[in-house]
Parts: C-alpha cells; sequence; structure tokens
C-alpha cells in the first residue's frame, strides 16, 4: 500500500503538494485540465493519422509515400501549369490585340493592368519607384514630360528599344558637352543657363547678361530644343519651358547639365520580356495617367 502519512497538504487551497520546494514556493499537485487532456490525445491521433496517410518518416533514400499516394510539389506544379495556360489564353489575345483596342475590352484590361503592374514592381520600379514617380535623373512616369512622346505607341517603343541601349533600335538623343568639350567658355555656360532658367521661370543670377545668352541658346541649343525651347521628341530634347528637369531645375544644375551633361540609359525589354507582358506594361504605364 502507498504511504499517505507522509504527504503534504496545502494549508490555503486544501490541495496536496508533490512535495518539490522553490525558494520556499511549494509545487501542488493539481491534475491537467480534462479538456487540455482531450485535446493532447487527439493530436497524438491525428498524428498517427497523418503518418499513414501523408508521407511523413524520412528512410534511407526515400521516404514513406503514405496510403493516399499524396505528393505537394506534383500539386503545386499542376496549379502552376494551370495557371500559365489560363494566362497564356489572355496573352495570346494581349498579343493579337492593337493597344488601343484593349483598352475597349474591359476583361483584356484587366488582365493587362494586373499583368502590367506585377511585371513593373519586378523590372521597372527600381529605377522609376513603385508608383511611377521617378527621382533624379529617373523620368516621372506620372506628368505630362514625355521626352520621347507619351502615347500607348511611344510608351511601346521605348519599353522595346530603350533609351541609349544597346539595342541597334533604341532611341538615341545626345546632349554636347559644352564645357567638358570646351565648345562653350565657363562665362557663355553661365549666359545661356541664365537664359534658359529665366524662361522657365528659375532664379537667374544678377547682372548677367540674358541677351548674349538667347544669342548662345540659338546658335547652339535651338536646333534641339527649338527655337521656342519646347523642344522637339524627334531628337529626343526636351522642353526647356518648364522647369521640370530630370537632372534637377535649379541654376547650378542647369549649368552642370551644360557643361558636363548626364545622359541616362533605360535597357530595352524586347530580349528580357515576352510581347505580352510589354504591352501589358505599355496599358499600365499609360494608366498613369501622364501619357498623351
Amino acid at each position: 500500500m502507498a504511504d499517505t502519512h507522509n504527504k503534504e497538504v496545502d494549508q490555503i487551497s486544501g490541495v496536496e503538494t508533490t512535495g518539490h520546494e522553490w525558494d520556499g514556493l511549494k509545487e501542488l499537485n493539481n491534475p491537467l485540465p480534462k479538456w487540455w487532456l482531450y485535446v493532447f490525445y487527439a493530436t497524438v491521433v491525428w498524428a498517427v493519422i497523418y503518418w499513414v496517410l501523408y508521407p511523413s518518416w524520412p528512410l534511407v533514400s526515400s521516404y514513406t509515400k503514405g496510403v493516399l499516394g499524396a505528393n505537394q510539389r506534383q500539386e503545386a506544379i499542376a496549379a502552376y501549369d494551370e495557371g500559365v495556360a489560363g494566362r497564356s489564353q489572355f496573352a495570346d489575345k494581349i498579343v493579337a490585340t492593337s493597344l488601343e483596342d484593349i483598352a475597349k475590352d474591359q476583361e483584356l484590361l484587366q488582365f493587362a493592368l494586373a499583368n502590367g503592374q506585377a511585371a513593373f514592381g519586378d523590372n521597372c520600379a527600381p529605377c522609376h519607384g513603385a508608383g511611377g514617380t521617378g527621382s533624379e535623373g529617373y523620368p516621372n512616369l506620372q506628368d505630362d514630360t514625355w521626352i520621347w512622346g507619351g502615347t500607348l505607341d511611344d510608351i511601346h517603343t521605348t519599353l522595346l528599344y530603350g533609351i541609349r541601349s544597346d539595342n541597334d533600335d533604341a532611341r538615341f538623343g545626345d546632349m554636347p558637352a559644352f564645357g567638358a568639350d570646351e565648345l562653350l567658355s565657363k562665362e557663355e555656360i553661365d549666359q545661356v543657363a541664365n537664359f534658359v532658367a529665366a524662361r522657365a521661370g528659375v532664379e537667374t543670377d544678377e547682372g548677367i547678361d540674358l541677351a548674349a545668352g538667347q544669342v548662345l541658346y540659338e546658335d547652339n541649343c535651338a536646333a534641339c530644343h527649338g527655337d521656342s525651347l519646347e523642344g522637339i521628341q524627334e531628337v529626343g530634347a526636351p522642353s526647356l519651358m518648364s522647369a521640370n528637369y530630370l537632372y534637377g531645375n535649379s541654376l547650378e544644375e542647369i549649368k552642370a547639365q551644360i557643361a558636363n551633361p548626364r545622359n541616362g540609359v533605360m535597357p530595352g525589354w524586347v530580349e528580357r520580356l515576352d510581347p505580352a507582358t510589354i504591352k501589358s506594361l505599355t496599358v499600365y504605364v499609360h494608366s498613369f495617367g501622364g501619357g498623351q
């Protein structure tokens, strides 16, 4: 028979102790709640059932297959193939439909926007920002300042071949380095920069000869940027009338761009993305509202 004479009962709770004590605290011999035990027993039973039904135990060169023969890898591959097949139906329609007509087909438009958004996040957002707002050196795709044009066809061509990329069909516009190549003196650069700044509403230097700057502009810049500074899209020369410049809109930044211009590069995507994705990107970028 068990010895019950040495059992200690807690005076406050009336519960028998286990005999363990830590720093004056005695452990009570309370049983676990029945609901907790039932849940624990259920998990044990479920684990055994799972081991029998599904792949679970590793072996030397394989694993237990389970009586159901389930294979999550094959299920994932099948789900992926199903998604690809569903996407290909829309992708084929995107390729066969003109950019203008995609916008008229609500189902195609929704697919193009979703597909374009995913492609933009993977390929374009690192430079242009998640919302296409751009940063210094990377154009804002939400405004109306499009150097190479903002129509659907213009955007599509830019995406296909890029700007100053290694593609033979890339858009290419190169601004001379008037300072680095000693085409203009520092004084002349100051004069033409102040003339452009004045026309764009940027604060100019005091006492500068704007008339001389205008002559210099007409002799060196008007052929590309236009007589009225409106820009010429065909050669990739931006309008200078609005101080929404790619490399900064202060007077000093204008001077720096004239003296030693930065000519950014955008990759062409024709060899990196499939035609449906490029057309989807075109529709998505145009949806920002800054296009034409």
